[in-house]
């Protein structure tokens, strides 16, 4: 009894009577009639929505083309529902079916489109080639004319973005990620990175729209993605594979628009100058003492090293003679102390100052991770979850927590009543971000001065 192989694949807008099941009964029925033996390890699915214009992504193809050329020859023939699931493509119908044939004696055959063995089936299985290639490429025109025709209505032609969810065939806001794109735009209206926008969203662990960790040309595509105000794109890339050449296209959409026009314009601006290019160097890492400790003997100020110490800046760059080279957290503790010596500890007052938005666009997120939280010591006190697995999930969400406080605390400050401030208890607090300690430090201090060779340092308050 010979032996054969069958190779089954099925389109995006495959019906009932093409599905695999169904393809699969009619040529296991065909095998039996033609006394063909017809091993499981030989029958090839495709996974269902591969095309198949091109035979090198699809991977069952392949797989069975390796094996038919095993010698010995493994099988006799390689059954199909039809030759459209072969190839789409006549060169690549061509191509393998003469491999197949000529060199490695094994034959293709229809169960729908039996030819038989005479010259003028040759004719036939070319007619039909050519037939099954113009059915694709029409296909895809007709594909392409629809979502055309879609788009100049302001309907969606592609899964939502960011800050959208779909609902009845129209995007919708998200309200868990709709504020969130919101305010990466103000963000980057204010000329901050994009690959900072992406480190704070990383750091406060809100995926992207697929679950990944966010990238600075993610956050660029998001922030010149014109669906945040209003509109509907498509064919953004002309002349590519996946877009036809005639250039992208772009109408009003029907959906409720996340930005308003003057907050995009600003953003465009920002995106097409300076402050959120992809190649942006990442801004330096605030740290509280940025801008206010300076060289006695250059006057220049000393920066962050890459060893949380602090540096003259003419001296990295040789034009200063003498090193002022100091741990950093040894100059916070002796700065406040000097504070805590030259000032009484109750003498600041803070004042409440009115706030611009009340509303908090990681405020879902808030409540989310912290029910994560909850669930996780759940299932930790339920035994589901060892020790190890529990703290090293634990330090994650509250890594989580800490960021989306600290970006709570740079979009809306708290606000309370007047009332008396431990400067040096509020400045050493590990829960206040360092941009706030820093501009707290500035509105005290006009600068500070350090000297290394005597270890001494000249603090000048601000007295406005």
């Amino acid at each position: 009894m010979r032996t054969a192989a069958a190779y089954i694949r099925v389109s995006t807008d495959g019906q009932l009577e093409y599905s695999p099941d169904s393809q699969l009964k009619v040529i296991r029925d065909y095998a039996q009639k033609h006394d063909f033996l017809l091993p499981e390890a030989y029958i090839f699915r495709e996974e269902e929505g591969i095309s198949g214009k091109e035979a090198k992504k699809r991977p069952a193809f392949m797989r069975m083309i390796g094996i038919a050329k095993q010698k010995p020859k493994p099988f006799d023939c390689i059954i199909l529902w039809k030759f459209s699931r072969f190839a789409r493509s006549r060169r690549d119908s061509i191509v393998y079916k003469t491999m197949l044939r000529k060199q490695l004696g094994i034959d293709v055959v229809s169960v729908t489109e039996q030819l038989g063995d005479d010259k003028l089936s040759l004719l036939l299985e070319a007619v039909i080639e050519a037939m099954d290639e113009y059915y694709s490429i029409n296909l895809a025109e007709e594909v392409k004319r629809g979502m055309l025709e879609k788009v100049s209505r302001g309907e969606p032609v592609t899964p939502p973005p960011f800050g959208y969810r779909m609902q009845e065939k129209q995007y919708i806001p998200d309200p868990t990620t709709a504020p969130i794109v919101q305010w990466m735009f103000r963000l980057c209206a204010q000329g901050v990175p994009c690959n900072e926008i992406a480190r704070r969203l990383n750091a406060m662990g809100i995926p992207t729209a697929r679950g990944q960790r966010w990238e600075t040309r993610a956050v660029a595509y998001l922030l010149h993605n014109p669906v945040y105000l209003g509109k509907i794109r498509w064919n953004l890339h002309p002349g590519t594979k996946q877009s036809p050449p005639a250039g992208p296209v772009l109408s009003d959409g029907m959906h409720q628009a996340l930005v308003d026009p003057s907050l995009w314009e600003e953003s465009q601006r920002q995106l097409n100058q300076k402050g959120c290019r992809r190649n942006e160097r990442a801004p330096q890492t605030a740290y509280p003492l940025r801008g206010l400790v300076f060289c006695s003997t250059c006057g220049a100020p000393l920066v962050k090293t890459s060893r949380d110490a602090l540096q003259c800046s003419a001296y990295a760059h040789r034009h200063c003679s003498v090193s002022h080279y100091i741990s950093m957290r040894k100059m916070e503790e002796w700065i406040l102390c000097i504070l805590e010596a030259d000032i009484p500890p109750h003498a600041f007052e803070r004042n409440p100052c009115p706030r611009a938005d009340s509303s908090n666009p990681f405020q879902l997120q808030l409540e989310q991770e912290r029910k994560k939280l909850e669930r996780l010591r759940d299932a930790y006190e339920a035994g589901a979850e060892s020790l190890e697995e529990y703290q090293r999930e634990k330090a994650r969400l509250q890594a989580h927590l800490t960021a989306l406080s600290a970006e709570v605390h740079r979009c809306h400050p708290l606000q309370e009543a007047p009332s008396a401030v431990n400067m040096g208890a509020l400045l050493r607090d590990g829960q206040l971000p360092n941009e706030a300690k820093n501009r707290v430090l500035h509105a005290i201090f006009d600068r500070i001065v350090y000297d290394a060779e005597q270890n001494h340092l000249t603090v000048h308050y601000r007295t406005e």
